[in-house]
């Protein structure tokens, strides 16, 4: 595997054997001459709508404030100390999904969004600690990081971000355009813009087991067969009546241990579940979209690509689309797997696509799922 100048010139396999979930890694002119992909007008015009999350953090006097998007109004360029967070700017911007997509040496049921940080001299949200990886990739101006591997992960009490109460930085740098950091989850860090600048932090999926085990369950509901109906017709006069009967509790055991699942039902679960959209996300169909003839031939000159806002995931038979799943045949998964790896289809690789397929494709170009190339 060849080395990423992304990484420090370090293949994927060393950044992840070494640093992954491990260490922090800085990295200096990860990407030479870069330049932000959005102004801040256009970030604020992002923060004003309903559906793009973001979040304006101020500091005056100490005194921590947040305010949830949308957001019509933020303070002036020239008031310090102020921070404004667009999450999923890849969402809704080609260049920063080309961006996020740089990090798919990790898998895309990792990768989660891009998210730019405007700060104004100053500005910040305090030190605090992430429960995911996370990539702090120096866009605009400079920003002095302090990180610490503390294990006292304790808060402030009664603040409206998650601001550490005992942070003591071991290590400070300050990133210019180009250069980035890796931190590994729970690791404390603590921004400060030097001059108005820009962060872009690429994020990662990390689900709880909790919420795993929660929506997991809501799955198997779904499948679950029980047939049959409570009966006791061995029943004997209660002495304690409020007293739950042992051989009821006994009876109602057994059947809930004919419950079962297999690595198939997981597997078909976590692909649904770790390709659903997000709450906020929306797709828009084509203002007139072609006939399906004309959309073939199309197709067959400029080819597909997904929306920036699809996750196309498959394990072994089983592809996953937004949250949909479905089994394909051994000829079929060559063509979709290449879609969900490429996120792309030349006119050449459609050619090789089934009917189902093609009628498949359709159907998500219908919906925005997919675009013409």
């Amino acid at each position: 595997m060849k080395k990423l100048q992304l990484l420090g010139n370090i293949t994927p396999a060393q950044f992840l054997r070494d640093y992954w979930h491990k260490k922090p890694l800085l990295i200096r002119n990860a990407i030479p001459g870069f330049k932000p992909l959005l102004k801040l007008d256009k970030l604020a015009e992002a923060a004003a709508k309903n559906h793009v999350e973001s979040r304006l953090v101020t500091s005056v006097d100490g005194q921590w404030d947040m305010q949830h998007g949308p957001l019509t109004e933020l303070p002036p360029r020239t008031q310090r100390e102020w921070t404004l967070l667009v999450q999923g700017v890849n969402l809704f911007d080609e260049r920063a999904d080309a961006l996020l997509r740089e990090f798919r040496f990790l898998p895309d049921a990792r990768l989660d969004d891009l998210m730019v940080s405007y700060a104004t001299d100053g500005g910040g949200v305090g030190p605090h600690f992430d429960s995911y990886d996370v990539f702090l990739l120096q866009a605009h101006g400079k920003r002095r990081w302090k990180i610490s591997a503390q294990q006292d992960l304790s808060l402030v009490e009664g603040m409206p971000l998650k601001i550490l109460s005992n942070f003591t930085p071991d290590e400070e740098f300050v990133l210019e355009p180009g250069d980035m950091l890796y931190l590994p989850p729970h690791y404390a860090h603590d921004g400060v813009a030097e001059g108005e600048c820009m962060t872009y932090s690429i994020g990662f999926r990390s689900p709880s087991f909790q919420e795993i085990g929660e929506a997991f369950l809501q799955f198997m509901a779904d499948s679950i067969d029980l047939p049959g109906r409570y009966a006791d017709p061995d029943l004997q006069p209660a002495k304690n009546p409020a007293e739950i009967p042992r051989e009821m509790l006994g009876a109602i055991t057994e059947e809930l241990n004919k419950v079962r699942w297999d690595e198939e039902d997981v597997t078909v679960f976590f692909g649904e579940y770790m390709s659903e959209p997000k709450h906020n996300v929306f797709f828009t169909p084509p203002a007139k979209p072609l006939v399906v003839g004309r959309f073939m031939e199309t197709a067959a000159k400029r080819g597909l690509k997904l929306s920036p806002k699809t996750l196309m995931l498959y394990r072994g038979k089983h592809v996953f689309i937004n949250g949909e799943s479905f089994a394909v045949s051994r000829a079929d998964k060559i063509v979709l797997d290449l879609l969900a790896n490429e996120r792309r289809l030349s006119g050449e690789a459609l050619a090789r696509a089934s009917d189902d397929v093609l009628e498949a494709l359709y159907t998500w170009y219908q919906d925005g799922w997919v675009e013409l190339g």
